[in-house]
């Protein structure tokens, strides 16, 4: 047990040698009973209530623009006091640490960085475009 234990923690620190920590995270749940997803935001250190649930966010570290892709977060989530999950999740592998629930999956979307400019949503960025061919077929009339 030792052993993998060790090489776990030898597997993931490389990948968070050059991640810096963020302030929040960026959580979509899915509730299996309904099917419905949500996008929970939360807080490093504020727990945060989803259901029976209680999801409270230790770390969250992001990896910087240039290099590949990644987050990855250290989260306890707690069912009526009861812990039900405590450890690591990756954004870009989201089975492999993954929290088992019978109502609830949890995986990670991104650590949330305040200083980054905000990228525009899709449907914002579908309607610039719609709106840019209108003012286009206007110009050619």
């Amino acid at each position: 047990m030792k052993k993998i234990w060790l090489l776990l923690c030898l597997l993931v620190m490389p990948v968070m040698a050059g991640d810096y920590p963020t302030d929040a995270v960026l959580l979509q749940a899915l509730d299996k009973t309904t099917g419905r997803t949500s996008f929970l935001t939360v807080k490093v250190g504020q727990p945060y209530e989803l259901g029976d649930l209680v999801v409270s966010v230790q770390k969250c570290m992001k990896r910087p623009q240039d290099e590949t892709p990644e987050n990855t977060v250290f989260l306890t989530v707690t069912e009526k006091g009861e812990e039900i999950f405590k450890g690591w999740m990756f954004s870009s592998n989201p089975a492999l640490s993954a929290m088992d629930h019978p109502v609830y999956d949890i995986w990670v979307v991104e650590c949330k960085d305040p200083n980054l400019k905000a990228y525009k949503p899709i449907t914002t960025a579908v309607e610039t475009i719609e709106s840019n061919e209108v003012a286009i077929e206007a110009l050619e009339d």
